[in-house]
């Protein structure tokens, strides 16, 4: 009988709420890795590698063998590891195909020029719609899942699905999607593709923010998420809830590493590279989120 049933184990960050996962296959040990964090500290501009490290510790405690590093979308929240990982294992690093886009759209933001590329070539695979990753026995499936961004990606494999910033846990409802390239609208037809997979279908979300203090939380079901999601149950449709989503949206502060975060991500995760001193600097467009809410 086929394995259907991936052994996932999950890494909280508490500084940004990001969840890391190492899924593999129980009968071959072969592995991935998905949404990597590359520690940074804004304050003193400082990276480290300590998250990352982790889910190398665990690899090499349980006796994994790395196939692939895979980020879900470019994050807003987090620096990706993922360059730093295939630095350290050699492994090829995956993200969604319509990453493009993304590039493409913060290119500008940035006034990053000809030098900068936006044809995914910074990632050995671009994965589009219904295309797979082998791992052992089993396969790392993608659906294409836009809304909190252009470029975002669900990965189902077995009987587990990543859905990174789609749903949050049931009491924190469902992501933002007023950054550059977000739709509710996309989001709530992203929502119900996922909540379309079998009920018992256990789901990994990519964020946990301890809502009321509670200990960090990441995996639910699709049954779970129908019957008690907060965003899910006030919402028969997708008129109601892009009001929902939209009205909640028009009161965040835009995530405090936004900036700094995705020149890091639309570029595979890795960090500028550095000038003649030897330094590396990020470039921060003042003013280039108009209408943001001041944090």
């Amino acid at each position: 009988m086929t394995q259907t049933r991936p052994e996932i184990a999950g890494f909280h960050d508490p500084r940004t709420g990001s969840i890391q996962y190492v899924v593999s296959d129980p009968g071959s040990g072969r592995a991935a890795v998905i949404d990597p964090v590359l520690d940074f500290d804004p304050a003193s501009g400082a990276t480290a590698t300590g998250s990352a490290d982790a889910l190398l510790a665990h690899l090499a405690a349980k006796g994994l063998a790395l196939d692939w590093i895979i980020d879900t979308h470019p994050h807003a929240d987090h620096f990706s590891a993922a360059g730093y990982l295939q630095e350290r294992t050699g492994k090829p690093i995956v993200t969604g195909g319509r990453v493009v886009e993304v590039q493409a759209l913060w290119k500008r933001i940035y006034n990053l020029g000809d030098g900068f590329a936006t044809d995914g070539s910074q990632w050995d695979r671009l994965l589009e719609e219904g295309q797979s990753l082998p791992l052992g026995a089993l396969s790392l499936v993608a659906m294409h899942s836009p809304g909190h961004t252009l470029a975002s990606m669900t990965l189902t494999c077995g009987d587990a699905a990543f859905i990174h910033d789609t749903l949050f846990m049931p009491d924190s409802g469902s992501a933002r999607a007023d950054f550059p390239g977000g739709s509710a609208a996309a989001l709530w037809r992203s929502i119900e593709r996922i909540m379309a997979l079998p009920e018992a279908t256990r789901l990994f979300t990519g964020h946990d923010y301890m809502p009321k203090g509670r200990a960090a939380v990441w995996e639910s079901t699709v049954a779970e998420q129908r019957a008690t999601n907060v965003h899910l149950t006030k919402a028969s449709c997708e008129a109601e809830f892009v009001a929902i989503r939209e009205a909640r949206d028009r009161t965040l502060p835009m995530p405090k590493l936004i900036l700094a975060a995705l020149q890091v991500n639309i570029a595979g995760g890795r960090l500028p590279e550095p000038e003649a001193s030897g330094q590396r600097f990020l470039k921060i467009p003042l003013n280039g989120l108009p209408g943001a809410v001041w944090g």
